[in-house]
C-alpha cells in the first residue's frame, strides 16, 4: 500500500502537460516527490510505467493509494481532493475550464512528442516546425479572443485561476521553445509578464526540473 497523503509524481520536464500540472501542485501549496520519465529515450514505453499510464504519457500522479493520469485529469482531482486553496470558483469555473480544454483539446495535442515525429518522419523537420508554430499560432489567436473582456490581472480575473496554470504552460512553449514573437496577442503578452513574477510558476519552469539538461 502507498503512503497515505504521499504525492509522486511522473514528469518529463520539457512536457508541458506536466509543466502545467506542476504550477497546480503549486499553487496548491502541496509538495510532491519528483519521479522522471525521459520521453526521448523512450522511458514512457516500458511495460512497468504503462501500468502507471496506459497512453504512455507524463504526468502521471500517484496520491497515496490513488493513481491518476492525464494532466486536466490531475488538476480536477487536486481541486476535488485539496480545496483550500481553489482554482476553480464557481462563478468562474465554465471559463476556466473553457480555456483549459482548449489547451488540453485544441493545442497541445497537434503539437506532442508523438505527432511531431510523425509530420518529422513522413515531410522533414522544416514541415514539422511550420506545422508546429501553425498550431500555435491558431490556438493563442483563439485564446485572446476568449480572454478579451474577461482578463483581469490574470486570466480569468485578479485572482490565479486554474486558467492561469494551462495558459502558462502552453505560452512558455511559443516563447522559449519555439522562439515566436506573441506580442500580436496582448492580453496572452501582459499575463505570461505576469506568472514570470509568481515564485509558483517560476518553480514548475521547465529548466528549474531536476531532470532539466544543465544547457537548458
Amino acid at each position: 500500500m502507498a503512503d497515505e497523503g504521499k504525492l509522486t509524481l511522473y514528469s518529463y520536464w520539457r512536457s508541458s502537460c506536466a509543466h502545467r500540472t506542476r504550477i497546480v501542485l503549486n499553487l496548491k501549496g502541496l509538495k510532491y516527490e519528483y519521479k522522471a520519465v525521459n520521453l526521448l529515450k523512450g522511458e514512457q514505453l516500458d511495460p512497468e510505467y504503462e501500468k502507471i499510464n496506459p497512453m504512455k504519457y507524463v504526468p502521471a500522479l500517484l496520491d497515496g493509494d490513488t493513481l491518476i493520469a492525464d494532466s486536466f485529469a490531475i488538476a480536477l482531482y487536486l481541486e476535488d481532493k485539496y480545496p483550500e486553496k481553489p482554482l476553480l470558483p464557481q462563478d468562474l469555473k465554465a471559463l476556466n475550464l473553457q480555456i483549459g480544454s482548449i489547451v488540453c483539446s485544441s493545442i497541445q495535442p497537434l503539437h506532442n512528442l508523438v505527432v511531431l515525429n510523425y509530420i518529422e518522419q513522413k515531410l522533414g523537420s522544416e514541415e514539422k516546425n511550420t506545422w508546429f508554430i501553425n498550431q500555435l499560432n491558431r490556438g493563442l489567436a483563439a485564446l485572446e479572443k476568449l480572454l478579451n473582456g474577461c482578463a483581469g490581472k490574470y486570466a480569468t480575473g485578479d485572482e490565479i485561476r486554474l486558467a492561469d496554470a494551462f495558459l502558462a504552460s502552453q505560452i512558455y512553449v511559443a516563447v522559449k521553445r519555439m522562439q515566436m514573437d506573441i506580442s500580436s496577442y496582448p492580453t496572452l503578452t501582459r499575463l505570461y509578464q505576469a506568472y514570470e513574477e509568481i515564485p509558483e510558476f517560476q518553480a514548475a519552469l521547465p529548466e528549474n526540473q531536476p531532470d532539466a539538461p544543465s544547457s537548458s
